[in-house]
């Protein structure tokens, strides 16, 4: 008696077919075997069936589990919609709107596995020995000279014209405001020290000591209500300062603010500042819990190699012309200042921009010490491949 080999159960509404032999009347058929069907063409779709299902099953158990927080851009959908995998990675992608509530949950909570988050929150909250470090992955670029909205009856004409008045942001550490910041005292002499700042939302990080010139807004009062009633001179513009009211993670409103940018002339300096120094402004980077880093290393490169392939298509699409929309009409504007990548990866690119914000964050008294580039970064070209 031959022996039958041995077949577990095909699964729940699964069939496979066959072509099972004539019947003494007529022609062979075709058509769905049953489970446990011992006809041998029927027992060899069904061994083949599993042997594929078996190795399916093997690779999805080697790959990492990571919950990833990234927002929607057209150079990341690729990724979140799964069209572009990441290696070795099984990605559950959480969508936080706004994207800040996210931040939040991160810094405090380290909630999850990958994370899109503003390069000061980043910097402050690794100073202060969150268990996390970034990659050199930029998903939202843009200068700062503009941004900064004045009354035009506050005498404000200059940055420098900013001491001794009260100007609005979000919170100190907001990048925008950093950013803005950043340029007004390195470019144009501003005592930072020497403006009041009023914020009307808590720090990300909640061990972050605020300079004695910042103040919270009174209780029940939003930045675009103070400036639209003169208790501002100035403020930052849109979410990160004067154009919206209500808390970050949930339940805000943006309004207008339609108040005259101190610097009008914005792209022009902008094009000769990067010339000279190098330095284009990243918001949006990606970290990851260093317990993923410390136990698949090769997480850093699957991360950059999926981010930087999305990027690629999505920019080539800019250049033929394809991608539309107000991201598409920004990214190419950009490219008439920075060149054919808007949105450049790595280390070496962006070593200048990296060494600024570290600079400006411990300066402007956001961090407590000084920290290294290979502090900050993970750089994927030196990790290991996957084994």
């Amino acid at each position: 008696m031959p022996i039958k080999p041995a077949i577990r159960p095909i699964e729940s509404g699964r069939r496979v077919h066959c072509r099972r032999p004539a019947p003494v009347d007529g022609a062979a058929q075709s058509g769905p075997c049953r489970a446990g069907s011992q006809e041998p063409s029927c027992l060899a779709e069904q061994i083949l069936l599993e042997i594929s299902q078996s190795r399916g099953r093997e690779i999805l158990a080697d790959n990492v589990h990571l919950k990833i927080a990234v927002a929607e851009h057209p150079h990341t959908s690729a990724i979140r919609n799964g069209s572009i995998p990441i290696e070795g990675v099984d990605a559950e992608i959480i969508t936080v709107k706004p994207q800040i509530g996210a931040f939040r949950r991160m810094v405090r909570d380290v909630e999850f596995d990958v994370c899109e988050l503003a390069p000061t929150t980043y910097i402050i909250a690794k100073a202060y020995g969150r268990p996390f470090t970034a990659l050199p992955i930029f998903v939202v670029r843009r200068f700062h000279h503009s941004g900064m909205l004045v009354r035009p009856d506050s005498g404000i004409k200059v940055p420098k014209d900013l001491e001794g008045k009260k100007v609005g942001v979000r919170a100190y550490s907001v990048t925008t405001g950093v950013w803005i910041r950043q340029v007004f005292i390195d470019e144009y002499g501003l005592d930072n020290s020497k403006v009041t700042w009023i914020v009307d939302d808590e720090e990300h990080v909640t061990q972050l000591k605020l300079p004695p010139n910042v103040q919270h807004a009174p209780e029940g009062r939003s930045l675009a209500d103070m400036i639209a009633a003169g208790d501002l001179q100035a403020g930052v513009e849109a979410a990160a300062g004067i154009g919206r009211t209500g808390a970050p993670t949930g339940g805000w409103q943006e309004v207008e603010a339609n108040y005259p940018d101190l610097i009008p002339n914005a792209a022009e300096v902008e094009k000769e500042y990067f010339d000279r120094t190098g330095v284009y402004p990243m918001h949006g980077t990606i970290v990851v819990k260093d317990s993923v880093l410390a136990e698949h290393p090769w997480v850093a490169k699957s991360l950059n190699d999926a981010f930087t392939r999305a990027k690629d298509e999505w920019v080539a699409k800019l250049n033929s012309g394809e991608a539309t929309g107000a991201g598409a009409d920004k990214y190419r504007a950009l490219q008439q200042i920075v060149g054919p990548d808007p949105l450049p990866y790595g280390i070496e690119a962006n070593r200048p921009t990296i060494e600024a914000l570290e600079k400006t964050a411990f300066e402007q008294g956001l961090t407590p010490r000084r920290m290294t580039i290979e502090e900050l970064f993970v750089d994927p070209a030196k990790v290991p491949e996957r084994a």
